[in-house]
């Protein structure tokens, strides 16, 4: 007998065996593309506030809701053994594990433990992380985040006059709803953050009063360098209609959908807001969307809008003056809308209907400005003829499209029309003016009197002829 034909023949066997075991076994996982997992929370919040290092334990849970077993390629955390967090994977202590079983209708639980160190040079204001799961050539994860004793947490509150300082930052969560009748004082360099969706909504009044050195900051909570001009993380800023003055000095809003909303549709009565010296940029929607209010703006840089810069809506009362509106946007859409929208009216569709709102438009000055940008026609003009419409421009820089030009001439005094301004460099956000700049030293010294110094501080009127825009342009110091 040939012994080793035979062996041959049985190793020969056993490996189309273990095929046909292996491929039975595969065929049992669920493969399909559609196949997903759910969780028993999209997010594993950290709400401790910690005093010293410290560290606490959550969990959740891992479901297959399917009626086949899940083969999972790998669980990981996405900050890897560099994170704050540590993993326990269904009993194993480890921060990526490969192939795990989830059998039809069934779970693992997945334990999350986190030390932070509050008392660090740098701690972030929030830490943040996930857990990867790449299952079927896809994948989904679950977002960590964790509060640190480094800041303030406020989530889901209702504020009665009070002072913010800059002790520590503010991170708000859900809302903060400054209450009817009250005020909240923010002094200078304090930094309020506001996680994704949040808002601060004021029925009283906002005093948020920072100095050149020490500005107030309302940013996202996202700290890393690349979310740093990224808009849409926070909702925006909204004012509502009332007795009390919003004053905002010194002041950087960046990162939301809406900078600042100062009053609404909805509710009668105008909301009022003093701003100098304040930057709004990186914002999906608007700079400033104003409705039938009252808006004092000097020194107010706007910028990187997704579709206004400013809108000033159903009427009201503004006054801008050494203000830009700088709108190149184009990295995550394209621009089609003006950059500043000024009308009395607004067209709302309600049930199928288009409803035309209207309000008296006492006044809208523009003066030792500059409103440009990236479109033709960067200002846009929506006048319903019974009501008060009054619009003047003087000594402002513009773009404008001719056709709109012809029927608006008369609102533009002193001006100059769609000669660029020569920014340094608006890829960079630099707005401060070239040294060949047409809007060098054509300013009225009249209205920059009523405010000698520009956004940096330097002053306007000291050689008599001020520059448009929020900044005055200075002989840059070179080495000899």
């Amino acid at each position: 007998m040939n012994f080793k034909k035979i062996r041959s023949i049985l190793l020969l066997l056993l490996a189309m065996a273990g095929i046909f075991f292996n491929s039975c076994r595969d065929e049992a996982y669920l493969s399909s593309d559609d196949a997903t997992l759910v969780f028993s929370s999209d997010t594993l919040m950290f709400d401790t506030i910690f005093t010293s290092i410290g560290s606490t334990t959550k969990s959740f849970r891992v479901i297959n809701p399917h009626n086949r077993p899940l083969l999972i390629s790998s669980i990981k955390l996405a900050g890897g053994n560099e994170s704050a967090y540590r993993l326990n994977i269904d009993g194993n202590m480890t921060n990526e594990i490969e192939d795990v079983e989830i059998q039809a209708k069934d779970s693992i639980y997945i334990f999350v433990e986190l030390t932070v160190d509050p008392n660090g040079y740098n701690q972030p204001m929030i830490v943040q992380d996930s857990v990867l799961f790449n299952f079927n050539s896809k994948q989904q994860d679950l977002d960590l985040i964790a509060w640190g004793q480094d800041f303030v947490p406020i989530n889901n509150e209702v504020i009665t006059t009070t002072t913010w300082t800059a002790d520590k930052p503010y991170l708000v969560y859900n809302y903060a709803l400054v209450d009817s009748g009250q005020v909240l004082t923010i002094e200078p360099g304090a930094r309020i953050y506001f996680h994704k969706g949040a808002s601060m909504y004021v029925l009283g009044a906002v005093n948020a009063a920072g100095t050149a050195s020490e500005p107030v900051l309302f940013a996202g909570d996202r700290l890393e360098l690349m979310y740093e001009d990224i808009p849409d993380q926070w909702y925006g800023i909204i004012l509502f209609p009332g007795e009390m003055v919003n004053n905002f000095e010194n002041v950087n809003i960046r990162n939301s959908a809406i900078g600042l909303q100062v009053g609404t549709v909805e509710y009668e009565g105008a909301a009022y807001a003093r701003l100098h010296n304040v930057k709004i940029e990186h914002v999906s929607y608007a700079g400033i969307l104003a409705f039938k209010s009252q808006i004092e703006a000097t020194n107010v840089l706007i910028s990187n809008c997704g579709f206004y810069g400013a809108a000033l809506l159903l009427g009201g009362s503004y006054d801008f003056n050494h203000c830009t509106i700088a709108n190149y946007w184009g990295d995550y859409s394209v621009r089609k809308t003006q950059s500043l929208s000024v009308s009395n009216r607004l067209l709302i569709e309600q049930n199928g209907d288009s409803i035309e709102l209207v309000g008296d438009l006492h006044k809208c000055l523009w003066r030792n400005s500059i409103v440009w940008g990236a479109i033709e026609n960067e200002i846009e003009f929506g006048q319903n003829e019974n009501y008060l419409f009054n619009v003047e421009f003087d000594h402002v820089l513009y773009r404008l499209a001719d056709s709109t030009h012809q029927v608006h001439a008369q609102k533009f005094l002193n001006s100059v029309r769609n000669e660029d301004p020569l920014f340094i460099d608006y890829d960079t956000y630099d707005y401060r003016l070239d040294s060949i700049s047409p809007a060098k030293n054509i300013g009225s010294f009249e209205f920059a009197n009523q405010v000698p110094t520009d956004l940096n501080g330097i002053s306007r009127v000291a050689d008599k002829t001020p520059d448009l825009g929020v900044y005055e342009w200075i002989q840059e110091e070179t080495d000899e």
